[in-house]
């Protein structure tokens, strides 16, 4: 497989994406460039770039919003190429028809492709038109007076959802007529203020379904594969904090996941996609057999990326890469072979119990490592987490031969993960691998609703304990005229050389 023909690439974001894109970029010769905001001017994103720019104040509409600002940086160091990781501008048609009037190319899909999947009423209208399944609703919501006709029709429960962007922002659950017109006006001044766009639609809600994905990668010579699922059901507030690979669902066997496969290419080349996308799908399980809906598709690298490239060996980041160059992807349906079981957990720094950020400085960071654990993160020792972005402060992932041996692993590098300093949900993401339902693989994506018992204060004191002995012993053996092999499994190299990597 050759190189991508690309010298320098920026990177259009910060944290641990865009490390992920650097180290993919190391491993091919090609040199890279940061691009930080006043309060990331320390950040390890920074230092571990070849060049770096600084695009403004802290707040993201000043710095990793700034199209302008980052086109110029592009400019200015002579990158061919902006990688946008996800998030931020990732999925803004705006900067990718920015990078082509600057002679820049785009890591990612083309701006048309992204402006109808971007739209869930566009994207809802074309995924039917080219015979993709949808859930049963209705389009263009202009007021709250309409919302209740459609809602008589469809019958409640219902979604309000908001068109444009995602995230859970502007969704609204209604159960009965009466809670409609107040849900209706809150959920669009939501997705007003998030998306400068306060129209919604409407869908039947499916209130017990998993929350199932395909992960996809298509070149610009006709080329579009899946290269497995990914099961993204144990969210709070409708978003994710554990994903895997495969779906777990007893209902997921090898024809359904073709089945979702063919739907999800068929949903890409309606919309001429390249590079890498994610078709997600309501999965419902009924005692007939699963029933699936498109939901939308996020047309960018998905956060959770690392469970599939553990379960397919392929480095996602490096097909964006060589697509984005012109290059055909190289491999067909058929090269694509799954092997074994991933379990990713967000680690956010955040109030357990209520989910609330809870940024400061990270005092001692001590990460697992080891065979089969893999840890996405740009948080060492001494790193502060910001208040002005999003709270997650690492992505642990294992890798195993089968579910249950995973869920053990990650059990295991949970345990040995040190963050003091600041509040995270480490002991939430204990009990879900330990709560019976999750174990079994039988839940939905209102699990964390169902099951109260997980958001308990109790264990909390103990997990802080051993995190703070975990510490100490590591220092200890750290310190000078320390014996070798103090350390179980050797020395802790920078988050840097340690992490992204899976080691089998």
């Amino acid at each position: 497989m050759s190189t991508p023909n690309f010298r320098k690439i920026l990177v259009a974001n910060r944290g641990e994406i865009a490390l992920r894109v650097f180290q993919t970029c190391a491993e091919q010769g090609i040199k890279t460039v940061a691009v930080y905001s006043e309060a990331d001017r320390d950040s390890l994103h920074v230092a571990f770039a070849d060049e770096a720019v600084c695009l403004g104040g802290a707040t993201a509409s000043e710095s990793y919003l700034n199209v302008e600002r980052i086109i110029a940086a592009a400019k200015e160091t002579g990158a061919e190429a902006i990688h946008p990781g996800y998030g931020f501008l990732s999925e803004r048609a705006v900067f990718v028809e920015a990078c082509q009037a600057a002679g820049i190319v785009f890591i990612g899909p083309p701006a048309e492709a992204m402006n109808v999947m971007g739209d869930k009423v566009r994207s809802r209208k074309a995924m039917a038109a080219a015979g993709v399944p949808v859930v049963p609703g209705v389009n263009d919501l202009s007021s709250a007076q309409e919302a209740m006709v459609a809602a008589r029709e469809i019958g409640f429960p219902v979604m309000l959802k908001a068109s444009a962007g995602g995230g859970g922002k502007g969704m609204r659950i209604v159960h009965q007529e009466d809670e409609l017109v107040r849900a209706y006006q809150a959920a669009s001044r939501e997705a007003e203020k998030s998306f400068g766009d306060g129209r919604l639609l409407m869908e039947r809600a499916v209130m017990s379904a998993r929350h199932v994905e395909i992960q996809l990668m298509a070149d610009n010579h006709g080329e579009v594969v899946y290269v497995g699922d990914r099961d993204c059901s144990v969210q709070r507030r409708h978003q994710k904090v554990i994903e895997e690979a495969p779906s777990p669902s007893p209902q997921m066997t090898p024809e359904v996941r073709a089945a979702m496969g063919e739907v999800a290419v068929r949903a890409a080349k309606a919309v001429n996609y390249s590079g890498a996308g994610t078709v997600e799908f309501l999965f419902e399980e009924t005692s007939s057999g699963p029933r699936f809906y498109f939901l939308e598709m996020n047309t960018r690298l998905q956060v959770e990326h690392p469970v599939t490239e553990a379960t397919c060996g392929r480095d996602l980041v490096l097909d964006q890469i060589r697509v984005a160059a012109g290059e055909p992807l190289g491999y067909s349906q058929a090269d694509v072979i799954l092997h074994g079981h991933s379990i990713e957990c967000r680690i956010y720094a955040e109030d357990p119990i209520r989910f609330l950020p809870s940024p400061g400085t990270v005092h001692t960071a001590r990460w697992p490592v080891g065979g089969n654990i893999r840890v996405d993160t740009a948080v060492a020792s001494g790193s502060v987490v910001s208040s002005h972005y999003d709270p997650m402060v690492a992505k642990l992932s294992v890798w195993a031969p089968d579910r249950a041996t995973a869920i053990g692993r990650m059990r295991e590098a949970l345990k040995e993960t040190v963050l003091l300093g600041i509040s995270t949900n480490i002991a939430f993401h204990l009990r879900v691998l330990a709560e019976p339902d999750f174990v079994s693989g039988h839940f939905s994506t209102r699990y964390i609703d169902e099951h109260p018992d997980l958001l308990q204060t109790s264990e909390l004191g103990e997990t802080e304990a051993k995190a703070i002995a975990a510490a100490a012993a590591f220092d200890a053996a750290m310190a000078p005229g320390a014996e070798a092999g103090g350390v179980s499994h050797g020395v802790i190299p920078s988050p840097w050389r340690q992490s992204l990597r899976w080691r089998r």
